[in-house]
């Protein structure tokens, strides 16, 4: 019996009480999986995000990370 591996979905996560809403994350998203709701934070939709890291790596705040998810 062949044992198959499980692999992990990894997806954005924006801590939105600290995000200040500069959209720069929403510019590097290659799926436009993020947006900013009202002018007060970045929202990231899970079904479109693909786990890439720019968001996270943009971010003037630091506070996106990318996580796995089952």
């Amino acid at each position: 019996m062949i044992e198959e591996k499980v692999r992990k979905r990894r997806k954005a996560r924006v801590a939105q009480s600290d995000c200040v809403a500069c959209g720069s994350c929403v510019k590097v998203c290659p799926k436009s999986a993020i947006k900013v709701y009202k002018g007060l934070y970045a929202q990231v939709d899970e079904a479109l995000c693909i786990g890439c890291g720019r968001c996270a790596a943009e971010c003037p705040a630091a506070i996106i990370e990318i996580g796995e998810v089952d």
